[in-house]
């Protein structure tokens, strides 16, 4: 009985990802180094530390979603994510962050394809399991920007496949994510959501490795 209704709550959570991604609302602007193409043979590394000195190491996936990998180098390249929080944690589901509004309403300059099968981008098969980082949009599959979610557990969403543009795997740091899904939090006032971190979770950097 508990399954069933964590089952459900996901499901209600899923949609809520959709919702709190506006695509019309304004935020950081990206400097003009964002239209630059950033080398992406191979698979790229992408550090994130935490303020607290915390950190996760991502390997990223241009073959499967490359438009979407090619935007976060280019905003990691611009140090748009230095300094900006993760705004929404789910305990067994997800974290979302990299909002420059902080609020789940914000974007940067730029929108992208959504790489996923329900928009007609059939190359992306990866799976929304424990680890996989992932792109946060509105209803408009086209809206993705900047805000991203890292999954937390291996079978809380599988129905995000093919609905979301996943693009890399974490490698490294399965603590640190840990550790964010335990941040104490409260009542979004906005979305009724119990997601919204008592304190600040800050991301010091984001920093491509290789």
């Amino acid at each position: 009985m508990i399954k069933g209704s964590f089952k459900k709550l996901i499901s209600v959570l899923t949609i809520c990802i959709l919702l709190v991604v506006s695509s019309g609302c304004s935020g950081k602007v990206a400097k003009d180094v964002s239209q630059e193409t950033p080398d992406l043979s191979g698979h790229p590394q992408v550090q994130i530390e935490m303020e607290s000195g915390d950190k996760m190491v991502f390997e990223l996936y241009p073959e499967y979603a490359p438009e979407t990998v090619s935007n976060f180098v280019n905003l990691v390249n611009e140090k748009f994510y230095d300094g900006l929080t993760f705004h929404r944690i789910i305990k067994g589901f997800m974290i979302q962050g990299g909002d420059p509004n902080g609020d789940g309403m914000g974007s940067s300059d730029k929108k992208i394809k959504g790489e996923f099968s329900e928009n007609g981008f059939t190359q992306n098969t990866l799976s929304h399991t424990r680890g996989v980082i992932s792109m946060a949009r509105s209803q408009d599959p086209d809206s993705a920007s900047c805000q991203f979610f890292i999954m937390h557990d291996d079978q809380a969403a599988p129905q995000l496949d093919g609905k979301y543009a996943a693009f890399g795997k974490l490698i490294s740091g399965e603590e640190t994510l840990d550790k964010l899904a335990d941040t104490p939090v409260t009542m979004d006032e906005t979305t009724g959501e119990v997601s919204q971190p008592e304190e600040k979770v800050v991301i010091k950097s984001i920093t491509l490795l290789k």
